[in-house]
């Protein structure tokens, strides 16, 4: 046992008793609910470090329970769910999903994800906030300060920025970072990309015409580059 927790929230019988195997086996333990009120519940009351969500649940829409959680879970929560069209995918990564894996799914890819994710909220966890010239990245309350005032990011913006931050000074590859913020599907979808980064780039840059935060390497992705703030 790795001390690990993982709350199922999946109302298929079938899918939480491989879940619970698969994850044991690996050394995760496991709590267990079929609803929506069941899972909310008992994610008020455990020692979950990370959260696997159908959006499926008899009780009430998936989305919905993940705009509830976000309210207040601020560990990782993956997606597990039979829906694979892409206004699905891409809400539920705004709503606050870490991850989206579709059903029926392979468990190497799913403990896969779940390493990726954990990995990097240990990294948040560690480092509560780094604070740069014109913002400060919050990762215990996933804020953005801007001259000491909140500043709005949408879940994505918010995932992609912490992306270039964890990386700093690393040039990281268009397929990397789609591959990490919106998954293996979407590794080509590079327009994607290059709304996000023009969009953080206006929030985060005093000139996004003259970007020194999030530099554009040609033909090949973007780096980060900036000096913390004691």
């Amino acid at each position: 046992m790795n001390n690990t927790e993982i709350l199922v929230i999946d109302d298929e019988i079938q899918i939480r008793k491989l879940l619970e195997i698969t994850l044991q086996s690996n050394g995760y333990g496991v709590v267990k609910a079929n609803t929506a009120k069941e899972g909310l519940a008992a994610a008020a009351v455990s020692t979950s470090d990370l959260i696997i969500l159908d959006l499926g649940l008899p009780d009430e829409n998936g989305q919905l329970v993940l705009k509830k959680l976000r309210e207040w879970y601020v560990k990782p929560v993956i997606i597990l769910s039979v829906k694979n069209n892409e206004d699905d995918i891409v809400s539920a990564l705004d709503n606050g999903a870490n991850d989206y894996l579709i059903k029926p799914f392979r468990t190497a890819e799913l403990l896969a994800r779940i390493r990726s994710v954990l990995r990097n909220s240990t990294v948040s966890q560690d480092v509560p906030a780094i604070k740069y010239e014109d913002f400060e990245i919050n990762f215990s309350t996933r804020s953005i300060i801007m001259n000491n005032a909140p500043v709005k990011f949408t879940t994505t913006q918010y995932e992609l920025l912490t992306l270039f931050v964890k990386n700093e000074g690393k040039v990281l590859t268009h397929q990397y970072i789609l591959g990490e913020i919106w998954g293996a599907d979407y590794i080509a979808q590079s327009q994607y990309l290059r709304v996000f980064v023009a969009q953080l780039r206006k929030k985060i840059e005093k000139n996004p015409n003259k970007p020194t935060y999030i530099i554009t390497e040609s033909g090949v992705g973007y780096r980060f580059v900036a000096k913390e703030i004691e």
